[in-house]
């Protein structure tokens, strides 16, 4: 007999309810742990959660590994995406078949908008948009999910709940997020793909929130879950390590038992902490149970949201006779299928972005000739490069080799720009060879071909060293260097040096270990172990080969020069280390710049995981392209792209800044206060969200907009193309409204489509726009709406090539003055902190400039016979005042009252207001705070102070 719980016919949430009385407490408390252990006497299996699935299967031995992220929305095709989750998703069942602990919950996608270019993941993400995020997200979500009606492929997870942007100080940094950001900017890229039931769990972030660690944030309960169709539907588990950084890092709880069991009643499910040893967690939250501050409800309700997970995914289904079973035709051979393979070429064509195109006359440089010779140098020449969350490879072709490939194509060189060097141990005079087991040791006679090194520099002053012969990598294997590695990787890297050049001799410093390189007296053998670089060995460094003249010769004798340059996805930005700047590294701008000199008509092809910012390199150079790293068919996309097979359809999801005097600080998520993003920069772009070019212009002409029946508005426009090749062009609508009630972002992306527009032909192109993409968070009524007001549609191909604009009234009545509710429902601030109220859960204002304070101001306030602002404070020292002014209609601040701040605990302060003459009865309020005090509750009172 079947049990209810193996049944497939039987509801999931009866199966759940079955399976979850049949385990006894200790099993239940058990699967709250990355790692649940096996219950054999139910059949159970054992389980754990995340299977990384960024764009590939990921650390699990060979897969087709696709673009990053970034260049998957770089094709601004929901379709691609959704195909490419799906085929990763049919790799992971496919991994399952020959190792059965891989998870079929997959931990992707990430979900964080790319607010500021210089984090480090920047390259895990979508867009700076989050709604595209979403849509994006959505799409590969429902592609990873799979298309059978009950059983799920595999159960996406969202990654990192929330306000996640910053790898300094991540464990312990507190993102700001103010009412309007949180609604606006965050929350919609995790709502999309939970609201649409294609993700089935969630991982929280790293940082704080408002103060409070998100790992124990009230935003879990608050939002997260009131986005599903059931509560149990969506599983939330922790990053990893997160539960101990409550007690360590963040020294917010006494404990690791006070820690989890907190966790638990914010909305944790599933603790991933220890590895693979779930002892500590299972003994603190036993101590939490025995102790009272946990519930066993509590358990069980987190036991449910996981068992629903391993259901969806048809994990204790018996076979149903007559039936087929879910995804039985997944076979191991779907790993790397050409198919798959296939796909990531399509998707590393799509999202290569033809920054711009121009020869010298005018016309356009793209597409290549097929014939003649081609120079391709620089160090991503032929190199595909993977990331931390890339899987290995099934194949991997390099732009030159995908040239090369060409039938009757150009014949092509290559100098990847490297200097080819020695080293000669200056205390022993014998040159640093590599011996038959790969180790680095200081005992040759001469500088034949074993003592030969090719030295790319990646980032400014850190560089690699590859041996010639070999073609390996010098890296720290044990305790001395050797050259062995495959490529750069490893969570900490080992295969980075910078060189410190004195005297006419250099030193090596061994990134991963921050120690110099010494040499062994007796062995010769080379190990970073120096504490201090007056102990390190000194070495003669004699340059074979330059890199940069050995490119320009081969620039010179060529008939087309394609110059490739970018990042290693290891070195300069990734997890846990942030960029410094957006500047191409000098020694890039320096090769991309003496090529240039010898060919006036070079491409310049940009390889990298973010946004560079180019200077004076784009006033010479005509083609400039941008990709991601683009998978293990980089190559054929580049090239197909290059030699014009694919039409170069991408778009950039992200503003490229001029420099980075546009940036705010990497720590301030405050867009609306600080004046940055595509929403809100009015300045300092070098490329704009959407910007991309075709093979030829598309003229805009006769766009107009008119109400549809399904409560959109149908924006249409007549697309001319006069060139002589197709051009898939993308039609973006953005939107505007000065003098709306609430302040509207300058640009706001509310709908795109792309459209083949045929060569020599016009087409019309019809976008519907959603009206409540209008909507803006309102926090002087706590709500997110469609204000009335008139809105202008901005028609064009980027945010910032508006080719026409369309008003757009929306009626209704305007907001009613405002009643104060609230201090952190605050319009505009300064110097404002978002705290917790300790023991309520709320959030409260903290004047945070020290010797200043704190500028509030709230808009449109109902004055009209209010004598007197009622506020809870908490003043951090005697003396204080809190000041009350009201604006001008010159936009002066002038006095409406103040009071006296008493130090101590939570207070009633009562303001008497002395509002100007002719003040009318909506006014805008100002409140000025001391620093350090504390603002919760704000109330305008008819009357005067008793």
């Amino acid at each position: 007999m079947t049990l209810p719980f193996r049944d497939p016919a039987v509801p999931l949430r009866e199966r759940v309810d079955d399976l979850l009385a049949r385990l006894d407490p200790d099993e239940r408390l058990a699967m709250l742990h990355q790692h649940a252990p096996a219950v054999p006497r139910l059949g159970l299996a054992a389980f754990r959660t995340g299977t990384e699935a960024a764009h590939g299967v990921a650390w699990l031995g060979p897969a087709t590994v696709f673009p990053q992220p970034v260049g998957l929305a770089a094709t601004w095709d929901p379709d691609l995406l959704r195909r490419v989750g799906r085929a990763v998703g049919r790799e992971v069942r496919a991994r399952k078949l020959t190792d059965p602990d891989v998870s079929l919950n997959a931990w992707s996608p990430v979900v964080n908008p790319l607010r500021h270019p210089l984090w480090g993941r920047n390259e895990e993400g979508f867009s700076e948009d989050p709604h595209l995020t979403a849509e994006l997200a959505t799409a590969y979500c429902a592609g990873l999910r799979g298309d059978h009606p009950r059983v799920w492929q595999t159960v996406p997870t969202l990654k990192h709940f929330l306000a996640y942007g910053a790898e300094s100080w991540r464990a312990t940094a507190s993102a700001q997020l103010r009412e309007r950001v949180l609604h606006e900017h965050e929350l919609p890229a995790f709502r999309g793909p939970l609201a649409a039931g294609v993700a089935g769990a969630v991982m929280l972030s790293y940082n704080l929130v408002n103060g409070v660690p998100a790992h124990v944030s009230p935003l879990v309960r608050e939002h997260l879950r009131t986005w599903v169709e059931h509560p149990d539907d969506l599983a939330v588990v922790t990053d990893a390590g997160a539960p101990g950084n409550l007690v360590r890092a963040e020294r917010w709880a006494p404990d690791l038992a006070a820690a989890d069991a907190a966790a638990v009643r914010a909305g944790v499910d599933s603790f991933t902490d220890d590895g693979d040893d779930p002892g500590p967690t299972l003994r603190a939250l036993t101590s939490a149970l025995e102790a009272g501050h946990l519930e066993r409800a509590d358990v069980d309700a987190a036991v449910r949201r996981l068992l629903t997970l391993r259901l969806r995914t048809g994990e204790f289904d018996d076979p149903v006779p007559g039936e087929v079973p879910a995804h039985a035709d997944v076979r191991v051979e779907d790993i790397g299928r050409p198919e798959h393979v296939a796909l990531a070429r399509e998707a590393a064509a799509a999202g290569v972005v033809l920054l711009q195109d121009r020869d010298g006359a005018g016309g356009r440089r793209l597409p290549l000739p097929a014939t003649g010779t081609v120079a391709v140098v620089g160090p991503l020449a032929d190199l595909v490069l993977t990331d931390w969350y890339s899987g290995t490879p099934t194949a991997a072709t390099g732009l030159a080799t995908a040239l090369r490939e060409r039938p009757g194509g150009p014949e092509v060189v290559v100098a990847d720009g490297s200097d080819r060097v020695s080293l000669r141990h200056s205390a022993s005079g014998r040159c640093v060879a590599v011996a038959a087991d790969g180790a680095l040791l200081a005992d040759a006679d001469t500088a034949g071909e074993d003592a030969r090194f090719d030295v790319t520099e990646w980032a400014d002053g850190v560089v690699t060293l590859r041996h010639a012969a070999s073609g390996r990598l010098v890296t720290r294997g044990g305790a001395g260097l050797s050259a062995t590695a495959e490529r750069v990787g490893g969570w900490v890297v080992q295969e980075t040096f910078r060189l410190h050049v004195e005297g006419g001799t250099c030193a090596l410093l061994h990134l991963g270990t921050g120690r110099w390189v010494v040499v062994d007296p007796t062995t010769g053998a080379l190990t970073p172990e120096a504490a201090d670089r007056a102990v390190a060995a000194r070495f003669v460094l004699r340059t074979h080969r330059s890199g940069t003249a050995a490119a320009v010769e081969a620039a010179a004798r060529a008939d087309h020069v394609v110059v490739v340059v970018g990042n290693d996805p290891h070195v300069d930005g990734r997890e846990t280390e942030d960029r410094s700047g957006l500047a191409l590294p000098h020694a890039s701008a320096e090769l991309v710049r003496a090529v240039h000199e010898v060919a006036a008509d070079c491409v310049l092809v940009l390889v990298s995981s973010y946004p560079y910012a180019l200077g004076g390199l784009l006033d010479g150079i005509g083609t400039v392209l941008w990709s991601s790293h683009g998978g293990q068919e980089l190559g054929h996309g580049l090239a197909d792209v290059l030699l014009g097979a694919a039409e170069p359809s991408g778009r950039l999801p992200q503003t490229w800044f001029r420099d980075d005097a546009a940036l705010p600080d990497l720590l301030d998520l405050d867009v609306l206060s600080t004046g940055t993003g595509y929403g809100w920069a009015s300045s300092g772009v070098l490329f704009p969200l959407g910007h991309g070019l075709g093979h030829g212009p598309v003229d805009y002409r006769d766009a107009r907009s008119s109400p549809a029946a399904d409560g959109t508005v149908q924006v249409a426009v007549e697309l001319v193309n006069d060139g002589a090749r197709d051009v898939a062009e993308l039609v973006q609508v953005y939107a505007t409204a000065p003098g709306l009630a609430v302040p509207f972002p300058r640009r706001r992306l509310v709908a795109h489509r792309r459209v083949r527009v045929p060569a020599g032909l016009s087409v019309t192109a019809t976008v519907p726009v959603a009206v409540e993409r209008l909507a803006v968070r309102d926090v002087a009524r706590g709500e997110t709406r469609v204000l009335p007001g008139t809105y202008h549609l901005l028609v064009g191909s980027s945010a910032e090539d508006v080719r026409a604009e369309l008003a757009l009234t929306v009626p209704g009545e305007a907001p009613a003055a405002r009643e104060l509710r609230h201090a952190t429902a605050f319009d505009a601030h300064e110097g404002a902190e978002l705290v917790p109220r300790e023991g309520t859960g709320t959030t409260v204002v903290r004047a945070g400039i020290p010797g200043w304070g704190a500028r509030l101001e709230f808009t449109g306030c109902a004055v009209a016979g209010a004598g007197t602002l009622r506020a809870q404070a908490r003043a951090a020292r005697a003396g204080g005042e809190l000041v009350v002014q009201v604006g001008g209609v010159s936009g002066a601040w002038l006095p409406a009252g103040r009071a006296a701040l008493v130090p101590g605990d939570w207070a009633p302060v009562e303001v008497a207001l002395d509002l100007p003459p002719g003040t009318g009865g909506r006014a805008d309020l100002r409140l000025v705070l001391p620093a350090g005090t504390l603002l919760d509750g704000l109330e305008l009172v008819r009357g005067r102070p008793a």
